[in-house]
């Protein structure tokens, strides 16, 4: 793979996050572009979800650097994460059932208007970002209540585009979907990097993964185990990244 000399939007290095006697990470690097998916595999325990919640802001680590544009930066919750553009979509989605599309897209970020809701603004904004997602929700005053599990994922998705994020960081987006909801969902990854977002996608789903990632990347026991270009690679390579059947000799080398 040639040499990237673009600064990437994040860059992660020598990330190391332990929970007591557990090492959940051990000198972790990941880098992601703007307009670039990369993917996050590994099996159960892998420090997946945990590199997420790092980016995020939810965890600390407990050595390391993160840098965005090129520039330290250090969050203290998931709201300095989200001020400084990272958003993220956890398994549990965060939607309130008795609320309507556009209430959900706005939840704690209300427009107001001279002290008062803007309910007309937030309409037309929520309209707007299902249109750019080419989602195919039938109205934003829609109960959330009456939506598919894919359609409450691209409520989820959409949510994170209020504030204009540069990053955002999504887990298991298809998990529990079906096939015609995964196809929906991964279109709307694409959306996001065609609209200049880097993507972290964190999947077991290798189909769904070499679908829409430009990058994959391997954690073993919370460590890197491999960096492959999605269009070059296999899932029998991935694969034995995953299961420790083979491993690079110096994985770093390929996270640019």
């Amino acid at each position: 793979m040639s040499a990237d000399v673009r600064v990437p939007l994040l860059s992660m290095r020598q990330i190391t996050k332990r929970f007591g006697a557990v090492e959940a990470l051990v000198g972790v690097d990941l880098d992601v572009h703007a307009h670039e998916v990369v993917a996050l595999v590994g099996d159960n325990g892998a420090g997946k979800s945990t590199l997420a919640k790092v980016v995020s802001g939810v965890l600390a680590p407990d050595a390391g650097l993160v840098e965005l544009d090129g520039q330290p930066v250090a969050f203290g919750s998931p709201a300095a994460a989200h001020q400084a553009g990272i958003a993220t979509v956890f398994q549990d989605l965060a939607l309130c059932e008795n609320l309507d599309v556009t209430a959900n897209l706005f939840l704690g970020r209300e427009l107001r208007r001279g002290g008062v809701m803007d309910d007309g603004e937030m309409e037309q904004v929520a309209k707007r970002i299902l249109r750019d997602l080419t989602s195919r929700i039938p109205s934003v005053r829609t109960p959330l209540a009456h939506l598919s599990a894919g359609q409450r994922q691209s409520v989820a998705i959409a949510r994170t585009l209020i504030g204009s994020p540069r990053l955002v960081v999504l887990d298991e987006p298809t998990a529990a979907l079906s096939v015609a909801q995964t196809a929906e969902v991964l279109m709307h990854i694409e959306r996001l990097r065609h609209l200049g977002l880097g993507v972290i996608l964190i999947s077991h789903n290798l189909n769904d993964v070499l679908a829409v990632a430009d990058r994959v990347e391997v954690l073993r026991h919370g460590r890197n185990n491999g960096s492959f270009e999605a269009r070059r690679t296999s899932h029998e390579e991935i694969l034995g990244a995953i299961t420790g059947a083979t491993r690079l000799d110096h994985p770093v080398h390929a996270l640019r």
